[in-house]
């Protein structure tokens, strides 16, 4: 490819697709199609990859698709596609209306853009390999804050019984020392707020990649730092701390 900028449109006209499909149904009783103890599947997150997904091919189709619903395309592409097309599913389905569209691209195991799309707020986050992070096409960074006393951190919890009792562990130590900690449900988004200077840490002890990969690169390029550790009783997971760079953040247990 020669640059980016086509592979950005793309991204960015699907993610909004399936923002405005999204936008238009929540509130409504989604169609459910898995109940798990800590996670629902709905109907609506296959419609919304299948939609994101006849975007991305379409433009490009020797690319590979890489989802939470699942795979498409030319799975031995070195370009995949990394896709969340409901990061904060139960939140949608409660009717909380944080929620996002998740979309990367990867070459050979480098992230070279990330969007990230909120259709309640009608928020935009892009950026490419490089590149400044944007939001609604307005350069952001991420706060200044150093002291943890002043820090407003997100703790993600996970869906196993193991990265919740991690969850659970890691939270008092925060709590005693931030300003306040928040569980928000979106991976994507709380990276999101950590490179515009909403947040100053996300850490959660079990994601997938579809969860952080547009993050990862909004964070980074926004001048933040992201740390990504796999999991050694699940090579699928990865545990994630991402932050502004200034905060000394706790040593992991």
């Amino acid at each position: 490819m020669n640059g980016l900028t086509i592979a950005l449109e793309t991204a960015i006209a699907a993610a909004r697709d399936a923002g405005a499909m999204l936008r238009k149904e929540f509130g409504r009783p989604p169609k459910v199609d898995e109940f798990h103890a800590h996670d629902i599947k709905l109907a609506l997150d296959v419609q919304a990859q299948e939609l994101i997904t006849r975007h991305l091919l379409d433009r490009f189709p020797e690319h590979a698709i890489f989802g939470e619903e699942g795979i498409a395309g030319n799975q031995a592409s070195e370009w995949q596609w990394i896709v969340d097309p409901i990061d904060g599913t139960v939140n949608y389905f409660y009717g909380l209306p944080h929620y996002c569209i998740s979309v990367a691209l990867r070459r050979a195991g480098e992230i070279e853009l990330g969007v990230i799309y909120d259709p309640s707020r009608d928020e935009l986050w892009q950026t490419v390999k490089g590149g400044e992070s944007l939001l609604n096409g307005r350069a952001i960074r991420v706060s200044e804050r150093s002291e943890l006393g002043d820090a407003v951190v997100s703790i993600g919890f996970s869906k196993s019984k193991a990265t919740i009792n991690a969850g659970l562990k890691l939270l008092p130590r925060y709590v005693e020392r931030v300003r306040k900690c928040r569980l928000m449900g979106s991976a994507a988004l709380d990276l999101a707020y950590v490179a515009t200077g909403r947040l100053d840490a996300y850490i959660e002890q079990s994601v997938s990649l579809w969860d952080v990969a547009a993050g990862k690169l909004l964070v980074e390029n926004a001048g933040g730092r992201f740390e990504m550790t796999p999991r050694a009783d699940n090579p699928e997971k990865i545990s994630v701390r991402a932050w502004n760079g200034k905060l000394q953040l706790l040593p992991q247990e």
